[in-house]
């Protein structure tokens, strides 16, 4: 992977895993019930932790927790009757991206746009920070693998399966070793040499900002 690290844009990068667990209600966007991000810099030829933050969301009123959504996830609704909502949550994980420049990486990544995106006008940072897909540098590195779940290719990579799986900073911390796995293979096979050939195979931009909300307020990682 050194042709990566040695790329100028690449190794100036923090790169913030992130992953939301949420409720999807009839007829309406999801709304998260839990958030983690993993901060990774790059420090000669490997990727270092430099943060991680991880909070419950308590979701509106109107949006019940079901028992099919806890027996998944094992987030309850007596667990999340005393969270901050997302307005606050977002904000003090924005309050933490202080030091740019950013990629945000997810596992099936849309879902983490839209997430934030329904919260813009509380985390700026992280609403305008293009996100890598792991599911599109999978596809560029292994095509044809037939799934591209996130089980799949811990299996395929002999990764092991968190044990509280559907939580979010148990999912962060295996899509961070996943993401390890991809970048390493995509530099040995020529796929990616710069930041910018990351950003060409897997990057989303930000999508507009969606639903604004009151504002809240910032205490300040990354």
């Amino acid at each position: 992977m050194s042709g990566l690290f040695d790329d100028p844009g690449f190794a100036a990068l923090t790169l913030v895993v992130i992953d939301f667990e949420g409720l999807t209600p009839p007829g309406r966007p999801p709304e998260p019930t839990e958030v983690a991000a993993l901060a990774l810099r790059p420090v000669r030829g490997r990727l270092v932790e430099m943060g991680r933050f991880e909070a419950l969301i308590r979701p509106p009123a109107d949006v019940p927790v079901t028992a099919r959504s806890a027996a998944l996830s094992g987030i309850t609704a007596q667990m999340l009757a005393g969270a901050d909502p997302a307005a606050a949550v977002l904000a003090r994980l924005d309050a933490h991206l202080s030091a740019p420049p950013y990629r945000l990486v997810a596992h099936h990544a849309p879902v983490e746009a839209g997430m934030i995106a329904r919260q813009a006008v509380h985390c700026p940072h992280l609403a305008a920070t293009p996100l890598l897909d792991t599911i599109r540098l999978a596809k560029a590195v292994l095509p044809g693998l037939g799934s591209y779940g996130l089980d799949h290719l811990l299996a395929h990579y002999g990764i092991a399966r968190p044990a509280d799986r559907h939580r979010a900073m148990p999912d962060v911390t295996a899509t961070a070793r996943l993401l390890e796995h991809l970048l390493a293979d995509g530099s040995t096979a020529g796929r990616w040499h710069t930041l910018l050939d990351l950003d060409t195979t897997a990057a989303l931009q930000p999508k507009p900002a969606a639903r604004p909300d009151p504002p809240a307020e910032q205490d300040a990682l990354f």
